[in-house]
């Protein structure tokens, strides 16, 4: 009998990071460990990619940040920069109002009506940022989402003949030496497929491998995407061209990312838009709650939908009255 891999009772919430679940960047509380300039810092990155073509070289400027991370730990500026140090400077992220605890509330919507208990309905909550994994896995948020990912760092990267010798004892107090993997704005959307088709949970699947929408963990149309801006304009694309729903936020206090979440709805990049205000009686919680649930009823219209099609009545004993009325009569009898 043909089955498929997933049932499709998932939901995903699929979060950005920086000025999404907090109102500045991750990375400030680094700056202030190692007494580095935030602003300087940026503007410096910011402008590698040009001062680098002057020169004749080209840099990539998702890269930028994290190049320049790396000179200033081999220039001294951070020393000893290691992964330890930044979970430790990750404890110290400040997120809005509502958070973390708005993740654990959400997940009880999922249970609210009998039918989506019955169809076992669950919600999970994954962070997809261009920041530093570590970083992330250090903060508060850490433990209510099911999966993160973000750049991360190498330590004591292998040396030269390394596969003929034997495993070395790592130094607890390595630092950062090369980058292990980047994500940025457009490699974003390789993460979501990566949800969609579970390879996060089931590491036998590849996410370039053809897979039949049925069989896909969770559908695009089960994902709701929520950022800040239009930097993630391609995962919001996404996510809704397969049904989904983008939802953009922004600092109640800066009336210019409020325009920003204005124009990405008028010209059709999101669904809807609201203040990063994650507490019980906020617009984006109520907006999040109706379309989570919405979601659920579809969910639950879906399968008994499809189970009274796959399902055939069961045979029964007929009574004298279904025998009349299914008998024909004489002269009917004549013509069958």
């Amino acid at each position: 009998m043909a089955t498929t891999l997933f049932t499709q009772n998932i939901i995903a919430c699929i979060w950005d990071f920086d000025k999404t679940l907090i109102p500045d960047y991750m990375q400030a509380p680094l700056f202030r460990r190692y007494g580095v300039h935030e602003n300087t810092f940026w503007a410096e990155a910011n402008g590698l990619a040009e001062a680098y073509r002057h020169r004749g070289y080209q840099i990539s400027g998702e890269l930028a940040y994290l190049n320049h991370l790396l000179t200033y730990v081999l220039a001294g500026r951070m020393p000893k920069l290691n992964n330890r140090v930044l979970r430790e400077c990750g404890a110290e992220i400040q997120f809005y109002p509502g958070l973390p605890d708005f993740f654990t509330t959400s997940r009880q919507w999922v249970s609210e009506k009998p039918e989506y208990v019955k169809h076992e309905i669950q919600l999970e909550h994954y962070i997809v940022s261009t920041g530093l994994a570590e970083m992330i896995r250090g903060s508060a948020i850490a433990p209510f989402v099911d999966g993160i990912w973000g750049c991360h760092f190498v330590e004591n990267p292998l040396q030269p003949g390394y596969l003929s010798q034997k495993e070395l004892d790592i130094s607890a107090d390595a630092e950062i030496a090369q980058i292990g993997l980047v994500i940025d704005n457009t490699t974003k959307t390789r993460a979501l497929f990566e949800i969609n088709k579970g390879t996060n949970k089931n590491s036998g699947l590849d996410v370039n491998a053809n897979m039949v929408p049925e069989d896909r963990r969770i559908p695009f149309q089960n994902m709701i995407y929520i950022a800040d801006g239009p930097s993630d304009i391609p995962s919001f694309s996404v996510v809704r061209k397969g049904g989904g729903k983008g939802y953009a936020v922004y600092n109640p206090a800066r009336s210019d990312e409020f325009a920003q979440n204005d124009r990405l709805r008028s010209v059709g990049r999101i669904d809807h838009y609201g203040p990063a205000d994650y507490t019980a009686g906020s617009t984006t919680s109520h907006w999040l709650r109706l379309h989570i649930q919405s979601i659920c009823d579809r969910i639950v219209a879906d399968r008994e939908s499809a189970v009274a099609q796959r399902v055939s009545r069961p045979p029964r004993h007929l009574g004298d009255r279904d025998t009349a009325a299914q008998a024909p009569s004489a002269k009917q009898a004549t013509f069958l």
